[in-house]
């Protein structure tokens, strides 16, 4: 048994007793096949067997099942290749793949990033891995044989929309990897979407500068580890630093990757496929309609074009998507979460739990959970809460005894405890996330909300409770 988190953390005083069987874990986080067959054991995984259609069909099938037991289809139409989804909208599954509660899951990624930040895990390259065991020797159309689904009707094709991305700084060669939507435009070309603000776009611009591609891997059927890895907030990830640690720290070991056939940039060991490319600079072409984070579509627009150069794969590989929803807002909230919650709790200790919802899309809305020790401390917590993640554009601060993770509870708090007069913050002309479209491409109103009771507290603001009892004490026939 090892332990997660150390006893010298602010997080591992109340999580101290997070462990788990690491052989398990890892494997489990690693590779696909082993989270595939730990959910078939768990009775969390849905297996549809009939014949799909990956043109909308399959994603019909698979929102009947949003936010339950992830989907595994095991007959595509025209592919002999499994897919995947599911494996994120649901925390209980993603729980049980690390093996660790529910409501660690924060903690356990907010403890990784501390820990590489302070001695980081260098990943470890090789030659060989899973995911190079077949190289595909065709260039008419390397995309081929991958079963890319197209997801919304009004998609503008097929989408990778769950393959991390990892590219390199063009003049230090520190890895960056994120996670971007990809639009297959032909045999071997695609277009994406570069965020304002982000590394990867980054990295390009001053590739484009001096008239270069940027090269690049796309690797699809990642394990948990390197997924969350790929999801780190910028703002806790320095340019300088290679944030594919973050996968090594969840691993408890350095994180495999193998060298590529035609680009300098490796790709993950233990991926499905493999898809090696480059950014074109100085070309556009159309990309979307697309399904968003927001839940609208994502409007057509001149983007950016990858020329695909080469595939490796996996002998018997199973195809990853991400289904809009619930999938996105945990694969993005809980790095998120982890963030925010270990940067404002150590600038405002009264801070106990942070927890982007689902209605905000976990990306734009933050519940925050704090045990008062001074008058006036919500305020500061919202507003150290919105400078760690800058997409909020709502932030609601409620006291230790109002649960965050229940839209009810923090629904009472606004009742019984904000007063709108006195107890908002609006912030004009702030900087945001630009896919969201009440925005201005990005510039709009961001606003904090205290739902807290006064401090020290009220006799009419203490909460009713009861006497806690253990319902197999008593003898009850229900």
């Amino acid at each position: 048994m090892t332990k997660i988190i150390e006893k010298d953390t602010e997080i591992s005083r109340k999580y101290n007793d997070l462990i788990y069987q690491s052989d398990l874990a890892k494997r489990n986080v690693a590779d696909l096949q082993g989270i595939i067959e730990l959910l078939k054991k768990k009775d969390m995984l849905v297996r549809v067997k009939s014949e799909v259609q990956m043109k909308h069909e399959m994603a019909g099938i698979a929102a009947k099942f949003h936010g339950g037991k992830a989907v595994l289809f095991e007959k595509l139409h025209n592919s002999n290749v499994p897919l995947v989804t599911g494996l994120y909208w649901n925390r209980k599954v993603i729980a049980e793949i690390f093996n660790v509660e529910e409501r660690q899951l924060p903690f356990l990624t907010a403890d990784a990033i501390q820990k590489w930040s302070k001695k980081p895990i260098d990943p470890e390259v090789i030659d060989k891995g899973p995911a190079n065991e077949i190289i595909v020797d065709t260039q008419d159309d390397l995309l081929k044989d991958i079963p890319i689904p197209t997801h919304g009707l009004q998609d503008g094709g097929p989408y990778l929309d769950s393959c991390v991305l990892i590219a390199k700084d063009p003049e230090t060669g520190v890895r960056n990897a994120s996670i971007q939507r990809m639009m297959v435009t032909g045999p071997n070309r695609l277009t994406m979407l570069m965020d304002m603000g982000r590394h990867l776009r980054d990295y390009y611009e001053r590739a484009e500068k001096i008239g270069k591609p940027l090269e690049i891997t796309i690797n699809n059927g990642v394990g948990l580890a390197v997924h969350f890895a790929s999801t780190t907030p910028s703002s806790a990830a320095p340019l300088d630093a290679d944030e594919l640690g973050v996968a090594s720290e969840l691993l408890g070991e350095p994180l495999k990757l193998i060298r590529s056939q035609t680009v300098d940039v490796e790709g993950i060991a233990d991926a499905q496929y493999v898809i090696e490319g480059e950014i074109l600079p100085h070309i556009r072409e159309n990309e979307g309609p697309a399904a968003e984070v927001t839940g609208y579509y994502a409007a057509a627009g001149d983007r950016w074009v990858v020329n695909v150069k080469a595939v490796t794969r996996r002998k018997k590989p199973i195809f990853h998507t991400i289904m809009p929803g619930k999938e996105v807002y945990n694969a993005v909230g809980l790095m998120a979460e982890a963030s925010v919650y270990q940067k404002v709790s150590s600038m405002v200790p009264d801070v106990q739990d942070v927890h982007l919802s689902y209605g905000g899309c976990g990306f734009y809305h933050a519940n925050v959970q704090i045990k008062k020790s001074i008058e006036g401390v919500q305020k500061n917590a919202i507003m150290a809460t919105l400078a760690a993640f800058p997409p909020l554009r709502r932030v609601t601060v409620v006291d230790e005894d109002v649960d965050i993770y229940n839209p009810e509870d923090i629904e009472w708090a606004l009742a019984t405890r904000h007063d709108p007069e006195r107890d908002m913050i609006l912030i004009p002309d702030a900087r945001g996330h630009e896919l969201n479209p009440i925005t201005d491409d990005g510039i709009g109103t961001k606003i904090g909300i205290d739902a807290t009771a006064p401090y020290p507290r009220p006799w009419e603001f203490q909460r009713l409770d009861m006497q806690q009892v253990k319902l197999q004490d008593y003898d009850i026939e229900a």
